[in-house]
């Protein structure tokens, strides 16, 4: 992984190219107060001060030279410089007139982020960022990590990302923390987390289904449970999917993921809480072992379920983890899930839908969503709807008939695995990004991480 701790630096006055970062209300103003110099180069350039233009200005000397970047951005936003970070030359940089550059030394840093597992990219020097605020260094750092980790995770093919390395990736975490791992796996699922069995039965030996938890922190502290969908590959089960629907699939353990970068995050700043880490990981595969459209499931917390799309898989997983979850009576759950079409379809791909059962969760996890620029939309777990998920053979459904409120039946649906008074939210999200942004390449992507983690460190933090 790039070495983030490279690119930030304290500001001690070393020599370092200056970059000019000024709002387009206030270019006029600016450009008049510069040397002819500085107003020939921005001419040269076509800088006209709409947002996104650009210039090298001269110093007086030919070696003097600093960057203009013109930027509607909120001085608070991450990815206000963001596109500076891999399009500079390597070498030492400060905002020259534009204040600290707070919260965007984690678009600089993640902008120099490359996923180079299967591809060689051109090397570059570091671009470091020097800050008059070295306080906030580490914890841009961990924030960065955090979320290359979540990047390069969903973007690393399947056949690289199954359960076993999912499960790795938990043990790093634990010896990295000194945290203790268990793992449930294969047909000694099937009676204490069927459903995961369930969904997992048709892939290989080699791929088997598991359940993985990671407990770490001191027992006396609140308990937290984060739990993670890790769908490794989803070919739809025998409800297959077609081949452009399958494409993306090698991103449906995001929610996984997810809970792994924020345990990751939790244990680095060691939080006042007790983690319960739990990651149902399968592979939806097709094979005379599948389960079928009709199976009527058993499920950990004693309910029976028909299932009537084993492309609705998801879901089954989380309620047996949840339930599992909720056996240690945690003060907070958050799960995380690349769940439905129908989230997207409603909210796009920047937007988590968020169902939340405690009004101050939700007020928190809104309010963080705005303050970290990672935001969250809430949707109901509208009781009206909790009827779709009626079945004529079994306890219900795991996805109801005609496609109304998906997104929204699917968190009823794991609504019936945690007890109302249990603070939970459940974050469906997508963990792609389609199309590239400044320090956000097209691919794997963490929405919700940091919205979910200022919560949790406003709440349980020294």
């Amino acid at each position: 992984m790039t070495d983030f701790s490279a690119l930030l630096q304290p500001d001690r006055g070393q020599p370092a190219r200056g970059i000019h970062v000024v709002h387009p209300d206030a270019f006029d103003a600016w450009l008049a107060r510069q040397p002819q110099r500085v107003r020939t180069a921005t001419a040269a350039a076509r800088v006209t001060g709409k947002p996104g233009n650009r210039a090298i200005l001269p110093g007086e000397a030919a070696e003097e030279w600093s960057m203009l970047l013109v930027c509607d951005e909120d001085s608070a936003s991450p990815w206000r410089i963001a596109s500076l970070g891999d399009g500079l030359p390597e070498g030492t940089y400060r905002l020259a007139d534009a204040g600290e550059p707070g919260a965007a030394m984690l678009g600089w840093c993640l902008a120099q982020h490359r996923f180079t597992r299967y591809k060689a990219v051109e090397a570059h020097g570091p671009r470091v960022l020097l800050t008059g605020e070295p306080g906030r260094i580490e914890e841009t750092v961990r924030l960065a990590q955090a979320t290359a980790r979540v990047r390069d995770m969903v973007d690393t093919g399947a056949s690289d990302m199954g359960p076993a390395e999912l499960e790795a990736e938990a043990d790093a975490l634990a010896r990295a923390h000194g945290a203790s791992v268990t793992v449930t796996r294969g047909d000694a699922l099937a009676t204490g987390y069927p459903m995961i069995h369930a969904v997992g039965q048709a892939a290989t030996k080699e791929r088997a289904p598991r359940l993985i938890e990671l407990e770490w922190g001191d027992p006396a502290h609140p308990r937290v449970a984060i739990v993670g969908k890790g769908v490794c590959f989803d070919t739809g089960g025998l409800d297959i999917k077609p081949s452009a629907g399958m494409r993306l699939m090698k991103k449906d353990m995001g929610g996984a993921a997810h809970a792994l970068a924020l345990a990751g995050l939790v244990m680095s700043r060691r939080l006042k809480l007790r983690l319960h880490l739990l990651i149902p990981a399968v592979e939806n595969a097709v094979s005379a072992a599948a389960f079928r459209p009709g199976d009527v499931l058993a499920t950990r917390l004693g309910l029976t379920v028909e299932n009537t799309n084993t492309d609705a898989e998801g879901r089954l997983i989380l309620g047996d983890a949840l339930a599992k979850a909720v056996e240690g009576a945690p003060d907070l759950i958050l799960d995380f899930a690349t769940l439905t079409g129908a989230a997207r379809v409603a909210l796009g791909p920047d937007l988590p839908a968020t169902f939340v059962q405690d009004e101050a969760l939700a007020a928190e996890l809104l309010a963080a969503g705005e303050r970290a620029y990672d935001p969250l939309w809430r949707l109901p777990l509208h009781d009206g709807y909790d009827d779709m998920l009626k079945s004529d053979v079994a306890d219900m459904v795991n996805a109801p008939d005609g496609g109304f409120a998906g997104a929204i039946t699917a968190a009823l649906f794991l609504r019936r695995f945690v007890p109302r008074g249990i603070a939970w939210a459940h974050l469906d999200t997508f963990a792609w990004r389609p199309a590239a942004k400044p320090g956000r390449p097209k691919g794997g992507e963490a929405y919700g991480l940091r919205a979910a983690w200022t919560v949790l460190k406003a709440r349980f933090g020294s």
